[in-house]
């Protein structure tokens, strides 16, 4: 894929790794997906998910985390707690953004797809950069957050202490799918409908999706939001 390099850019520990590049090359593509991988996963991972769509004339661009990890505690911990991770992620995800802007792509065809861990990331750097994406849809996660709103541990955020979520942008009508089981073991649904209440405050489309019973993985029913946008010209 001509114009980009297959190393990430940004700062902090996720610049310099592995960017995987698959898919239709990004000249002749309708859209460019970014796709963000779990904790202990990698690039391959997520471009397995972008397979199973069986949309060929994506561009997928899919970084590595160092070590694998996006940051080091759980996306509910206090933010000081997972830096530079946290900050090292954003910057990835926003230099890719500017890559794929200088390559003529810009946000309206950019779809961000994060799983788990790489979901939070892919909800942070939404609110965050405010972008007019063409989707962004976070399987099994939800906002990290800007800072601490103090307080006692929550039971329904598994132990941590409340965030605040300011966030200065717009995501106008943007299509935001976050998707999580109803008892996940790293993601509470308290955040979840949270997330998506701050989220649609923004002026996103949002849809949440709580799959029933326990687990942390991807369902169909997530595909499929997923396809079916993909499939939309925006």
């Amino acid at each position: 894929m001509s114009g980009l390099a297959a190393e990430t850019r940004g700062t902090g520990p996720h610049a310099g790794q592995r960017l995987v590049i698959a898919g239709a090359p990004l000249e002749r593509a309708r859209l460019a997906l970014v796709m963000l991988h779990g904790r202990g996963g990698a690039p391959e991972d997520m471009i397995g998910l972008a397979h199973h769509l069986a949309l060929p004339d994506l561009a997928i661009l899919a970084p590595q985390a160092a070590e694998r990890s996006w940051w080091p505690d759980s996306f509910l911990a206090p933010l000081e707690a997972n830096e530079p991770g946290l900050t090292s992620g954003l910057s990835v995800v926003s230099s890719l953004l500017e890559d794929l802007a200088g390559q003529g792509v810009d946000a309206t065809r950019v779809a961000l797809v994060g799983f788990s861990q790489g979901a939070c990331l892919a909800l942070e750097a939404a609110a965050r950069l405010a972008r007019p994406f063409h989707a962004v849809a976070a399987l099994s996660g939800g906002l990290v957050g800007t800072g601490e709103a103090g307080g006692a541990p929550r039971a329904d955020l598994y132990g941590r202490p409340a965030k605040t979520f300011d966030y200065a942008g717009r995501l106008a009508d943007v299509p935001v799918l976050i998707g999580c089981h109803e008892q996940d073991p790293h993601i509470p649904l308290a955040r979840v409908h949270e997330s998506a209440g701050i989220l649609r405050d923004m002026g996103a489309g949002v849809e949440t999706h709580v799959i029933p019973g326990a687990g942390h993985g991807i369902v169909e029913h997530e595909a499929a939001w997923l396809r079916a946008q993909l499939n939309t010209k925006g």
